[in-house]
């Protein structure tokens, strides 16, 4: 794709009326990093964006403070600028107060190929193994997705190349995946190999048939064979989370929640059932405070709070606090910024990868899928998240994966997995009637809510 790339700054002024008879602050600034940032000369007011009606500035800040202007930053050349400017082009403007600084990576992470946007996909690359044999197997399966989208014959010409590769790779590979399986879970994942064994073979008779339509469900069920065989090579939980946080709620491996909404003021959807998979693997900390607050029913009857075709958001709480108030204490509890890095064997905690210097680095879990979830946080504090959360709703066809402006910024810990595309008719006031853990509850150590007070 070929484009014109401008090198122009921006700067808006936002009016959003909140509740609470507060405004948000629209502001990226150059407080943490050494860049210089520049005003626009123009100063050219935009439209005022759609009430926000929630207490927390869009969509990782939380408090909001008084109503500023706000600049967008000069970036390093117009080969990086491009997301930015196209993001603001295509109704993105609250994402500026999200961050303060985007964190500016080289071109060669800019133009490194197209990111993974199946939360599926995702999760399974996400499970800390190294076996490269069942990777093997994973790849072609997952490239079928391409493969669909040739038209006619072709299509399933190169779908039949996929599976004979993913067959090629099991036949070969099968001793060396059979070696990585836990010792608590082989046979399990012996019975995985089996039933994805047969059903590549079930596939291969689905391209012989020439039947296109079943090609892509059958995929899905190869691919969860492929993902409970990865996770069957997960022996424990593989790193010790920092003392400091050791006390907190952890949940040290994989949960999944239906999250039920009811829908206002739509004549075509009155609810809908979401699908959420929480990482404990790659952000212990953050998904076990979620999972905590979700047992406490803490999220049962909030309304959805920001609702603009760029995220989905809630978790603020009525009254003053804009947070969870512990019991217990009293007080909020709040939460570090947890991010996992690939190549790192455990997660940074408490600064920004863009603070920490690591301009390259691609995290664990990116904001790639429709329907990635993450924490909402203060603007300058790192380490305040606490209930509001999010999920986002673009996909960046120009970005690929840890080059956006929301990367390494801000802890991602699940994706949706079912449903998501009713994700963008969510409204603001539309009522979250239940969260419940379907699965991986277990996972969940220090559960407060099972203290008295």
């Amino acid at each position: 794709m070929a484009a014109i790339i401008s090198c122009h700054q921006y700067s808006f002024v936002a009016t959003s009326p909140l509740k609470k008879s507060v405004h948000h602050k629209l502001s990226s600034t150059a407080t943490r990093t050494n860049f210089h940032f520049a005003p626009s000369p123009n100063n050219a007011p935009i439209q005022p964006l759609k009430p926000l009606c929630c207490s927390q500035t869009p969509p990782p800040f939380r408090s909001p403070p008084k109503q500023e202007n706000w600049f967008f930053p000069s970036l390093k050349g117009c080969a990086i600028s491009i997301a930015l400017a196209v993001g603001l082009l295509t109704g993105v403007p609250a994402l500026a107060n999200t961050t303060s600084n985007p964190a500016l990576p080289d071109v060669s992470v800019l133009i490194s190929g197209p990111p993974i946007k199946d939360p599926g996909a995702l999760l399974r690359y996400a499970l800390p193994i190294d076996n490269k044999a069942i990777r093997e197997v994973q790849k072609p399966l997952e490239d079928i997705t391409d493969s669909l989208k040739l038209a006619g014959v072709k299509a399933l010409d190169s779908v039949e190349r996929n599976v004979r590769q993913a067959s090629r790779a099991l036949k070969q590979g099968r001793t060396v995946i059979v070696s990585g399986l836990a010792k608590s879970k082989v046979d399990h994942g012996i019975e995985m190999l089996n039933k994805l064994e047969a059903g590549m073979e079930e596939l291969e008779q689905i391209i012989e048939d020439r039947n296109r339509d079943a090609v892509s469900p059958k995929q899905t069920e190869l691919l969860n064979y492929v993902g409970g065989v990865e996770e069957d090579m997960v022996d424990g939980f593989p790193y010790e989370v920092p003392e400091e946080y050791q006390n907190m709620p952890l949940l040290k491996g994989r949960a999944a929640v239906d999250m039920k909404v009811k829908v206002k003021d739509n004549p075509s959807l009155d609810e809908c059932i979401f699908r959420i998979v929480l990482d404990g693997y790659n952000a212990p900390v953050t998904a076990g405070n979620f999972v905590d607050l979700v047992e406490r029913h803490f999220y049962d009857g909030m309304e959805i709070q920001r609702a603009d075709g760029f995220v989905v958001q809630t978790g603020d709480p009525e009254g003053p606090a804009d947070g969870f108030i512990d019991p217990s204490t009293e007080k909020t509890r709040t939460i570090p910024l947890e991010i996992m890095v690939n190549g790192e064997k455990a997660p940074f905690y408490g600064a920004t990868l863009e603070e920490l210097g690591l301009y390259k680095a691609q995290t664990r879990l990116p904001f790639n899928a429709f329907g990635t979830m993450a924490m909402a946080r203060d603007e300058f504090e790192d380490n305040s998240a606490s209930s509001q959360v999010f999920w986002l709703l673009k996909e960046s066809e120009l970005t690929p994966s840890n080059a956006n402006i929301l990367d390494g910024r801000y802890a991602v810990f699940g994706y949706i997995t079912e449903n998501q595309d009713y994700l963008a008719d969510l409204k603001v006031g539309d009522v979250i009637e239940s969260i419940q853990v379907v699965s991986g509850l277990d996972n969940l150590v220090n559960p407060s809510y099972k203290i008295a007070g």
